[in-house]
């Protein structure tokens, strides 16, 4: 079995790490330089950040925060907000990011990854994927979730995996914030059809959830929030649970 990653992921709001239930109701989560400098000393696999208010502002991803962070970690660190040119990815590659995060942009113009991905290398392009059930069929939202679209999720991930993105981040909107477990099912279904690693993202509230995500769930990373910033699960704690279940994960 490869290697499974544990990703802690800082949202960010006007400078500062915020956190939901279901994409909404957001409360302050502290300072974002801090946490992730906790996050790589505590051993974190990866860290991922994300401008949650980029996109809907109109506005690109705070560079000069994504530099603050990369000389504070040592750890790869995956940026997305706001992000829609190739020209938007260097500078935050510039900046210290080791990989970028689209969802809005590559809906809107599907191109964009396989642009990036020639430009920069597959490993470099991350797209992310928030989705939301709907009458029973799995629906991509945009826009911080603010969005629907009617793409059927299953059948976007098969085109993003093949016009090259390296890996896909999928956010369940309905398990985000609510402690209650990942999505499963769809995250097992995608990583199934898939040959890019599948980051599991929404509704982690305890240990047995991420070993679930791994077994049941197929994922290749699970990445959570809330239970990391309010300091509900410690990431060594978490390790060594994991690795005493029989998951192969990275001391």
């Amino acid at each position: 079995m490869l290697t499974k990653r544990i990703i802690p992921c800082l949202d960010i709001k006007d400078g500062r790490t915020v956190k939901g239930v279901n994409f909404v109701q957001l409360r302050d989560a502290g300072d974002p330089v801090e946490l992730a400098k906790i996050y790589s000393d505590e051993g974190a696999d990866e860290l991922v950040f994300l401008d949650i208010t980029a996109t809907v502002d109109k506005r690109k991803t705070l560079a000069e925060l994504v530099t603050k962070i990369a000389k504070a970690i040592n750890i790869p660190f995956t940026v997305g907000g706001g992000i829609s040119t190739v020209e938007d990815v260097k500078v935050l590659l510039n900046a210290g990011a080791d990989k970028i995060s689209i969802n809005s942009a590559a809906v809107n113009n599907p191109q964009i990854i396989n642009d990036m991905a020639l430009e920069f290398g597959s490993q470099c392009v991350v797209v992310a994927i928030d989705t939301r059930n709907v009458d029973g069929i799995d629906f991509v939202h945009t826009h911080g979730g603010r969005k629907p679209t009617l793409l059927q999720t299953q059948a976007w991930a098969k085109e993003v995996c093949d016009r090259g993105a390296g890996e896909i981040l999928l956010t369940s909107m309905d398990h985000d914030g609510t402690k209650g477990g990942f999505a499963n099912e769809i995250t097992a279904e995608i990583s199934a059809m898939l040959s890019i690693p599948v980051i599991a993202s929404g509704g982690a509230g305890n240990s047995e959830h991420f070993k679930d995500v791994f077994t049941f769930g197929k994922a290749d990373a699970a990445l959570a929030a809330s239970i990391f910033h309010f300091k509900e699960i410690p990431i060594p704690g978490l390790k060594a649970y994991l690795n005493s279940e029989g998951i192969s994960i990275r001391n």
